[in-house]
């Protein structure tokens, strides 16, 4: 006999398309869920979120961030090599934090706002007569990555490659756990043009962030001097170039469909600037960009009654905590104005996104801009269509007309 009850899929459409009543169902029946299939756990509540996201100790991320790489044995032997901030522990991850945020000085943060005005404006502006577009493909799409390019210092000729590089390394078939070989070349030519521009510029400095970082150096308790490596800089690199993107890309699509959905919040909105940050937070609530975080288990825990034993993936469901109602009041209601806890869309904790103010001043400039230019904006609804991609989540295209 078939069981009646829902389950949670993460290679599933259901799961990129509409998870929310199975996001529901977890949070309420299952909040420790166990897939025996692919013998993975998850915890989709947001205290118990927070917690697995501050336990570093009983949840490693040296074994990968995604299920498919939880799963693979060899992903999981080779990752000791892999230098990316996001699959290290305390210490190495303290060394690297310290490092890498020597190129995130208030000089720079500061001058953020006007490479992501200017590249927003411009990019509009050579919108303005097309009646229609669609929203990811010529404008939420391309923007971001230029907009990380600039502050890194990519070649403007090769940022666009980069992006299409980014999106087909995290594409997946419904139903295969696994990464195809177009993703997997896709991920060995992004980091090999990212490795190579990396010692380029080691060797004929110029004016960006991979020139910071290049040059960041922290004294070591023993008086020594740190510095990052090539590769060091390379893997940070292309994890602010390809996670800045596909968020910020998703963040502005997911924004424009559920405005469209919800025309009263933006209404709201457009009558209350102010309004503009803690709209962009309820967007990151209502449909983050990463549906969930992964962790390997290296200890036993026990949630509600249930042991996750070591040796296990475990998925932190970042969007089914962000609609908790034991954190958040009428949780399914989009509200532009709410106030509750922070949503952990940037993750929490050590692991917390070292790019989470860029991603928010992208947004909120956005949303200003397209809304300023065509407040009667209307959107295809049916037209929308679904990336499926390891762990992110948002519309692939997003019809409009102004």
């Amino acid at each position: 006999m078939n069981d009646p009850r829902p389950t949670f899929d993460p290679y599933s459409e259901a799961f990129f398309e509409d998870p929310w009543d199975v996001y529901r169902w977890m949070r309420d029946e299952a909040p420790v869920f166990h897939h025996p299939e692919l013998d993975f756990y998850a915890v989709s509540r947001y205290d118990d979120c927070v917690e697995v996201h501050r336990d570093h100790r009983s949840y490693t991320s040296t074994r990968g961030v995604t299920l498919d790489q939880l799963r693979s044995a060899a992903f999981g032997e080779s990752v000791a090599a892999v230098g990316s901030i996001i699959m290290m522990d305390p210490p190495e991850h303290e060394r690297m934090r310290r490092l890498v945020s020597r190129a995130f000085t208030p000089r720079r943060v500061a001058g953020w706002e006007p490479v992501a005005r200017g590249v927003i404006e411009g990019l509009l502006d050579g919108l303005g007569g097309a009646g229609n577009f669609d929203v990811v493909r010529d404008f939420a799409g391309p923007f971001p990555v230029e907009v990380i390019s600039e502050i890194l210092g990519v070649p403007a000729a090769d940022r666009q490659q980069l992006r299409a590089w980014a999106d087909e390394m995290l594409e997946r078939t419904v139903g295969d756990p696994f990464p195809p070989a177009s993703a997997m070349a896709a991920g060995a030519s992004f980091f090999g043009y990212v490795h190579d521009l990396v010692v380029e510029r080691r060797a004929r400095p110029g004016n960006g962030m991979i020139d910071d970082l290049v040059a960041a150096a922290v004294e070591a308790e023993d008086g020594t001097t740190e510095r990052l490596s090539d590769l060091d800089v390379a893997y940070f690199v292309a994890l602010l170039t390809a996670a800045g993107a596909e968020t910020v890309t998703k963040l502005v699509a997911n924004g424009v469909m559920t405005f469209a959905e919800h025309p009263d919040q933006l209404a709201s909105l457009r009558s209350d600037p102010s309004l503009a940050a803690p709209a962009v937070e309820e967007v990151l609530r209502w449909r983050a960009p990463s549906q969930y975080q992964g962790r390997f288990s290296v200890a036993d825990r026990e949630f509600h009654g249930v042991t996750i034993p070591a040796g296990r993936p475990v998925l932190i469901v970042t969007g089914a905590a962000n609609r908790d109602p034991r954190a958040y009041d009428d949780p399914d209601r989009f509200d532009v104005s709410r106030a509750g806890p922070v949503p952990i869309s940037f993750g929490h904790g050590i692991h917390y996104c070292i790019g989470a103010h860029l991603a928010r001043l992208e947004g909120s400039i956005a949303f200003g801009e397209l809304y300023r230019r065509w407040p009667d904006l209307t959107v295809d609804l049916d037209g929308i269509r679904y990336v499926h991609m390891t762990n992110v989540a948002g519309p692939s295209s997003v019809p409009v007309q102004v």
